[in-house]
């Protein structure tokens, strides 16, 4: 059964609101590395596990998230709750991917000072660093096989990415261009029919 938008009050939309906090919850409560490193977990939970929306929706809302100012998981979560359970579920899920953050880093900034200096606490951010650029890396080739990048248009992420990253160049620049070379591109395709 595909969960959709319900009535409120509804005791098919608590359970809804309650799915979509605790998922997103335990979202945020076990991912490191910021919002990229959750798209993998993200997806599992919302595509696969849930089948909340499709896998290629699922690559736009990415899309989205990433181009919209604020947070990614806050963005993708919001997308996701309005998607099932319109303001409501935008909050709920919204909610769920914050609390554990804004808990973790309320209790690190009231007693990290004291415990930063030990040296078993150093070894174990100095292992976390790496496990991090992993968990990062590795939804990269995901998303990359299912956006349907092979050798013909892989030049276009690579460049994207050495442009911010050796030239400084804007991202929302670079979104900007590909989004309009992308309409660009379908133009003259349609107009080829």
């Amino acid at each position: 059964m595909h969960p959709n938008i319900t009535e409120n009050g509804s005791m098919e939309g608590f359970l809804i609101q309650k799915r979509l906090f605790t998922t997103f919850f335990k979202i945020g409560a076990f991912t490191l590395g910021g919002g990229y490193a959750m798209i993998p977990i993200i997806q599992n939970e919302v595509v696969e596990k849930n089948k909340w929306i499709q896998k290629e929706e699922f690559l736009d809302l990415i899309a989205v998230a990433q181009s919209c100012p604020g947070v990614f998981a806050v963005n993708i979560s919001t997308f996701i709750g309005y998607k099932l359970s319109k303001t409501s579920g935008a909050l709920t899920a919204a909610l769920g991917a914050v609390l554990p953050s804004f808990l973790i880093i309320l209790a690190i900034a009231a007693f990290f000072q004291q415990f930063q200096d030990i040296p078993w606490v150093k070894a174990c951010f100095n292992g976390i660093r790496p496990a991090v650029v992993a968990l990062i890396a590795a939804p990269t080739f995901s998303l990359a096989k299912a956006a349907k990048i092979n050798f013909a248009n892989c030049w276009i992420p690579i460049l994207s990415a050495l442009l911010i990253w050796l030239l400084g160049v804007n991202p929302i620049l670079i979104i900007l261009v590909a989004g309009l070379g992308g309409y660009v591109y379908g133009q003259i395709v349609e107009n080829e029919k």
